[in-house]
């Protein structure tokens, strides 16, 4: 990039976008229905009962998930929990801010429960260990250790793969004694029943649509929409194309075309994603 061009990103950020979204293509040099590459390795984290790694350009999330055992709810006593938590520290970005929680990280933590139960990953149902007594609590820890835009694509990416890699200890009931017994020795996968997919596009000045947004083209987005699908898996195959969840975010308004393109761009990216997670999952168990 010259010193003319710089100057003129860095001090008419919005323009800069601007004229290279006319001319139908991005800053980054891509197009607009094109992805950044994006990288999954499974079980980087030792110490983890589940973990994956995504790199999305350079966005870059790593997700952890510890087990423990509890009491279910007295209203579901045959369901255990989900607790996901999306964590944006500083370092990744910025943008974040020491402190709380965020906004951005409580909305993006809510969707993570939100996309596994509605898509149906895993049944709550399959996380019982005896009813009314005793249950599985999966706390999937979500952490950007890099932020360049498209946040949730990569966290789902990240809790998808890491849930693939859970393995649950057997977990029995002694006739004898009438106690509940784990024997970390045998595990078992955990009963995935789907893989979400998440496909986030942006639009720009309400009329040009384009996907995988990076952190300086969302900055002058008028909205996001997110379309998760949600793929179950059958045997050795998945079955695709279920829109699970739509999440929208930002002021703007987007007609009947951009939602049923956002929906096409879901439905197009999500062989690829996929793809990338069985070949991972793959490669993980060799």
């Amino acid at each position: 990039m010259s010193e003319v061009a710089n100057i003129y990103r860095i001090t008419q950020p919005r323009e800069y976008q601007k004229k290279f979204l006319e001319a139908g293509v991005r800053s980054d040099g891509r197009k607009l229905d094109e992805f950044r590459e994006a990288l999954i390795g499974i079980g980087p984290v030792s110490t983890a009962d589940g973990s994956a790694l995504v790199a999305l350009g350079e966005t870059k999330v790593i997700c952890g998930i510890k087990l423990e055992v509890a009491p279910p709810k007295v209203d579901k006593p045959r369901c255990g929990y989900i607790v996901p938590n999306v964590d944006l520290p500083p370092l990744a970005s910025s943008d974040f801010r020491p402190g709380p929680p965020s906004e951005l990280a409580q909305v993006s933590s809510q969707l993570m429960l939100e996309i596994v139960l509605k898509s149906k990953c895993v049944l709550l149902e399959d996380l019982c260990i005896a009813e009314g007594r005793m249950c599985w609590v999966l706390y999937c820890d979500l952490i950007c250790l890099n932020y360049d835009g498209n946040l949730l694509d990569a966290c789902t990416m990240a809790l998808t793969a890491a849930l693939c890699n859970v393995k649950l200890p057997k977990a029995f009931v002694n006739e004898e004694t009438g106690a509940i017994e784990i024997d970390f020795k045998q595990k078992v996968p955990l009963n995935i029943r789907s893989r979400p997919v998440a496909t986030t596009s942006s639009v720009f000045e309400k009329e040009t649509l384009y996907v995988d947004p990076v952190r300086e083209e969302l900055k002058h987005a008028s909205l996001t929409v997110t379309v998760v699908t949600s793929n179950e898996i059958s045997g050795s195959t998945v079955d695709s194309d279920n829109i699970c969840v739509i999440h929208k975010t930002g002021g703007g308004s987007v007609n009947e075309e951009q939602i049923e393109q956002c929906i096409s761009n879901g439905r197009c990216h999500t062989p690829f994603v996929l793809s990338l997670i069985g070949s991972a999952l793959t490669k993980s168990e060799v």
